[in-house]
């Protein structure tokens, strides 16, 4: 079929009877000839989203704290590991393609889940921090680019259409892209830690002066590290371009988040274990420093490298979520139908042109005149914007294993309760100015949702 492809009418605002027609879309036989991605492309979604910038700039912000900040990675991997477990659990018992907004809204109605959907989907328009930060790492290699806003800005906008472009020429591509760029990340990140733990000094993971109590420590670990695992959420997202994504989803979800937790521990503490602590605090690139120290100057271009393609691949990752995930929301009727449609490579083109060009619209401002408190706003609400979907679908694990009619195990009951904690404990470490401003966001959803459920009941009358 030639150019877009035809929108299902929008569904009326039922309920139950919702969530049956969405099912049976994801299981349709049109559905079906779209599942173009196995276990491999939506793991390397799962860990190419997770492992961005952070992993190359912790280090030197948790080394006043020594091993205490070992413990704080560990606090975060067993939550976000809980988070992976509740993701997983909703994936196998009925996948749905927008991931977060669909456990959501089943679980709680169309309101709840328009309002998770509405934080959710511009809140990833943070993207553009990452998009910055390959610009930065670029300008290694091309010190132009560090010397110029102009440079940088283009650089950063090159990043973001060339993703753009490649997740519009179809699925598959984009997940071809997210493999390749997830290897290249993975493997000078797990030669530092291999071959740093043969150098390794345990003394020097001594806390420092100022790390102050062990609670206070780990506490504080935990606050920094914890939004390194946003995306444990991404493989439920494009669930119907998924093959057999009711086991799919859940081994990529659980796969993707244990490797990315054994390389955060692992790197972090082999970084830790080479250089002191007081010159580890003033590093601007901790794993450059530690690559130099095992293997030469070159090190650092290595290490310069593998942060630019982590960049660029978390960016094609988030692209492709940020178009995905509105078109499976307009197909429920709750955003605009022209998320909905279709090219004839079966991507979503309206929403990934519009989510690229609002990326497009943050990387202007933040080279701009001194416009960093709006990107930093932003970059808050990304973050927060995660962990309200993940507050809700923790809860919805339970809401909808209850409503299927089967006993819900003790031990799942309490997973999933450990998860909500683990996101409240997400919210608290956000700080008062985060969680203000995602509240205000979210309280601004509701007279767009009023306006999108009339204009939806209208078109269905």
């Amino acid at each position: 079929m030639q150019g877009r492809s035809n929108v299902p009418r929008a569904l009326p605002f039922e309920g139950a009877s919702v969530n049956v027609s969405v099912i049976e879309t994801l299981d349709s036989p049109a559905r079906a000839s779209k599942r173009q991605i196995g276990l491999v492309m939506v793991t390397a979604l799962v860990l190419g989203n997770m492992i961005g910038t952070g992993i190359f700039l912790l280090p030197a912000s948790l080394a006043p704290y020594g091993a205490y900040s070992l413990i704080g990675w560990a606090i975060s991997a067993i939550g976000a590991l809980l988070l992976a477990g509740v993701f997983s659990r909703l994936a196998a018992r009925a996948p749905r393609a927008g991931g977060p907004y669909a456990y959501s809204r089943a679980a709680f109605g169309d309101c709840i889940g328009f309002l998770v959907a509405w934080v959710y989907w511009i809140g990833q328009s943070g993207t553009a921090a990452v998009a910055v930060g390959f610009a930065a790492y670029l300008s290694v290699f091309f010190p132009a680019i560090g010397a110029s806003s102009a440079l940088g800005a283009i650089t950063a906008l090159a990043a973001i259409w060339i993703a753009t472009g490649v997740n519009i020429a179809g699925v598959r591509s984009a997940g071809m892209l997210q493999v390749a760029t997830t290897i290249l990340k993975v493997l000078p990140l797990l030669a530092l830690a291999l071959f740093g733990f043969a150098h390794f000094d345990p003394h020097l993971l001594e806390p420092g002066p100022h790390a102050g109590s062990p609670w206070s420590a780990v506490n504080l670990s935990v606050a920094a590290t914890l939004f390194a695992f946003l995306g444990v959420e991404c493989a439920s997202i494009p669930a119907g371009h998924v093959r057999d994504p009711g086991k799919t989803i859940p081994r990529a979800t659980m796969l993707g988040t244990l490797i990315a937790a054994v390389l955060y521990i692992a790197c972090t503490a082999a970084v830790m274990g080479l250089l002191p602590a007081s010159e580890l605090a003033k590093s601007q690139a901790p794993l450059a420093d530690a690559g130099r120290l095992l293997w030469g100057d070159w090190a650092g271009w290595l290490i310069a490298g593998a942060a630019a393609i982590s960049c660029f691949g978390s960016i094609n990752g988030w692209i492709l979520i940020i178009g995905q995930f509105p078109q499976a929301v307009a197909r429920d009727g709750l955003f605009p139908r022209m998320f909905a449609y279709e090219s004839a490579r079966g991507t979503p083109v309206v929403g990934l042109i519009i989510g690229s060009v609002l990326m497009s619209l943050l990387v202007l401002a933040n080279f701009g005149h001194g416009m960093v408190a709006m990107f930093t706003f932003i970059v808050l609400l990304t973050t927060l914007s995660n962990v309200v979907a993940y507050l809700f679908c923790a809860m919805a694990d339970i809401v909808l294993a209850h409503r299927s009619g089967q006993p819900l195990p003790v031990r799942d009951l309490m997973l999933a309760c450990g998860a909500f904690a683990f996101s409240i404990w997400a919210v608290i470490g956000s700080g008062q100015e985060a969680v203000y401003w995602n509240f205000v966001l979210l309280a601004l959803g509701i007279p767009a949702y009023v306006w999108q459920a009339r204009r939806t009941q209208q078109s269905t009358a």
